[in-house]
């Protein structure tokens, strides 16, 4: 009996050995690749932009591994961020890599966009999917229909819900244009969904995979559209700081406010007429379209500062 148990104690400390042996290996070789790509110059400004024009322009190959090597250890940084669910980070990091290129051969200099927030989407994109993929937790499915539906019924589901409504299978096969017996199959294999899918992968945590892994085409528009909100939110923020009590009172409670107050309430507020409170409320949006002109006149999201879009722009930056 002590026999047996010796020679299974041996034959753990050999597993354990090699097991420790492995893991050194894969420290060893992590190390030596961060210390590697680490030898890779960062681009300036003027330099990513020259190159990221000629890929597009003309899939010059120099400067495809040119930007593609400079951008490396934004791999590495990434994939840092799952190493808890995942053990082998060199995996994570050619997959990453791999979506490094997809941002490569398809990013579009001219859209608006910087290239890092445009790569470090895709980068994100192929390290959570291969995580999902190896957990073998969910089969999308193999055609493109059920493709298309795996990745919109979720967030039909919860666009639904916020309007109070029961995401009922009819409702959804109807919206998505699907069968219901289609649409009670896919939530059956979405309850076994890894956590990952749910990751977002901006690091303000507005997307999610689940939300944008679908389609290449749109992926541009979103991010550009969410810079220019953040950038356009910061600068209202700014732009409030030059205003004075009653001017602040008018631009939060009637021209950026859901439900906004009338001329009347806000005259009332402040014992003026309802014509008083109508010039400074056009005064503001003079002073506004002056000030933001100039941050967004050449990105063509500021076409007109009125009530209407700073309102919208206010309830956006709630959203988020």
């Amino acid at each position: 009996m002590l026999k047996r148990h010796s020679m299974l104690h041996g034959a753990d400390e050999s597993r354990d050995s090699t097991q420790d042996n492995r893991s050194q290996v894969r420290f060893d070789t992590l190390k030596a690749y961060i210390a590697e790509v680490g030898k890779y110059p960062l681009l300036s400004q003027e330099e990513e932009h020259e190159i990221t024009r000629l890929i597009y322009e003309d899939q010059d190959l120099e400067a495809i591994e040119k930007l593609a090597v400079s951008n490396l250890r934004l791999v590495v940084k990434i994939a840092v961020n799952y190493r808890n669910s995942y053990l082998n980070m060199l995996d994570l990091i050619q997959e990453g890599n791999v979506g490094l290129l997809h941002a490569v051969k398809k990013f579009n200099p001219y859209k608006g966009s910087k290239f890092c927030t445009y790569a470090q989407f895709w980068i994100r994109a192929y390290i959570l999917k291969y995580i999902m993929d190896s957990w073998s937790l969910v089969k999308i499915g193999t055609t493109q229909s059920q493709r298309k539906l795996f990745y919109r019924l979720n967030k039909e589901k919860r666009r639904l819900e916020s309007l109070g409504i029961c995401p009922a299978p009819k409702l959804l096969a109807t919206n998505l244009i699907a069968k219901e017996r289609e649409v009670v199959e896919m939530e059956a294999r979405l309850s076994l969904t890894d956590v990952y899918l749910e990751t977002p992968v901006n690091d303000d945590g507005r997307d999610t995979l689940m939300d944008m892994l679908a389609a290449d085409e749109d992926v541009e528009k979103t991010l550009i559209e969410n810079e220019a909100l953040d950038l356009l939110s910061k600068k209202i923020k700014e732009f409030k700081t030059s205003l004075n009590e009653k001017e602040l009172c008018i631009l939060d409670l009637r021209l950026m406010a859901e439900d906004p107050k009338t001329l009347e309430e806000i005259g009332s507020r402040f014992h003026i007429s309802r014509e008083r409170v109508r010039q400074i409320e056009q005064k503001i949006l003079k002073k506004a379209r002056v000030s933001l002109d100039e941050a967004f006149g050449k990105m063509d999201i500021w076409p007109a500062c009125n009530g209407r879009t700073m309102q919208n722009v206010s309830i956006a930056a709630g959203a988020r």
